[in-house]
């Protein structure tokens, strides 16, 4: 049965779609099977892997909403080992047609459910925002990894998060746990952005991945050429950086080993 992780923080811009992305296909690579649940009306996810909306015939907006089968709406990426559940922007009017449903914080777990025993991972790349379609990923979820950016107010807004994840194991998943706290878009030639990985480390500890993102030009063109990293430029530092953290999260699941020089600093 697959372990479900949902990529969360209410903030925009912080590398939660890029990691959604990045991790999966790294996760795929490493010969796991893999779903990465596109649950933002943006669709970035889904686009970053090549699919245009107007090719898309079912998403999650009906697996949510209509009750379909996820098996019909899931796509096969270019790893072969990697399958999407797309969005797209009528996602948006879904929390509207959630409100009345009996169950309506556990319609996404019911989902899952569904293709659960299909795949050893499952990542849900989570809208930015705490409203009902985040509360349900994370009510479906077994952990968060919650992405960080090394910049100025990097730590705003995270206690109302954590808040959320409190109430959430409080009424809905008791058994929900935080992964880790990503740090991303890190600019080693800056001050700010040492003092960022500092105090969360400090504020967090063993919680924080050892694994640190980078800022990189490829890792930013990739999802214009609908590609992951490791397919777009797999010598790119970004592609080192994110294989590394894929490792660093199978040893935390007890799933591999991770060598010290592939830890990314």
């Amino acid at each position: 049965m697959a372990k479900v992780i949902a990529i969360a923080n209410q903030k925009g811009g912080v590398g939660k779609t890029t990691t959604a992305i990045n991790l999966s296909a790294s996760l795929a690579v490493l010969e796991k099977r893999v779903l990465l649940i596109d649950a933002d009306p943006q669709a970035n996810a889904t686009s970053g892997f090549g699919f245009e909306e107007k090719n898309v015939k079912a998403t999650i907006y009906e697996c949510l909403v209509d009750g379909a089968n996820p098996r019909d709406a899931i796509l096969q990426t270019e790893l072969k080992t990697l399958h999407l559940l797309p969005s797209r922007v009528d996602l948006v009017g879904a929390e509207l047609e959630l409100v009345d449903m009996p169950n309506r914080d556990t319609v996404l777990r019911s989902v899952i459910a569904q293709v659960r025993d299909d795949y050893d991972y499952v990542l849900i790349d989570c809208l930015p925002s705490l409203g009902l379609i985040a509360l349900n990923a994370l009510a479906a979820a077994d952990s968060v990894i919650i992405p960080i950016q090394c910049e100025f107010f990097a730590l705003d807004g995270l206690a109302k998060l954590l808040n959320t994840i409190r109430m959430v194991q409080g009424r809905l998943n008791p058994a929900l746990g935080i992964e880790g706290f990503l740090l991303t878009m890190y600019d080693s030639r800056g001050k700010l952005a040492n003092q960022v990985v500092e105090d969360v480390r400090t504020h967090f500890g063993a919680m924080a991945f050892e694994t640190i993102i980078a800022r990189n030009v490829k890792l930013s063109e990739a999802p214009s050429h609908g590609k992951p990293i490791i397919l777009y430029d797999a010598q790119a530092s970004g592609s080192a950086a994110y294989m590394s953290m894929a490792r660093e999260f199978l040893q935390r699941n007890n799933a591999t080993e991770i060598n010290n020089e592939d830890k990314q600093l």
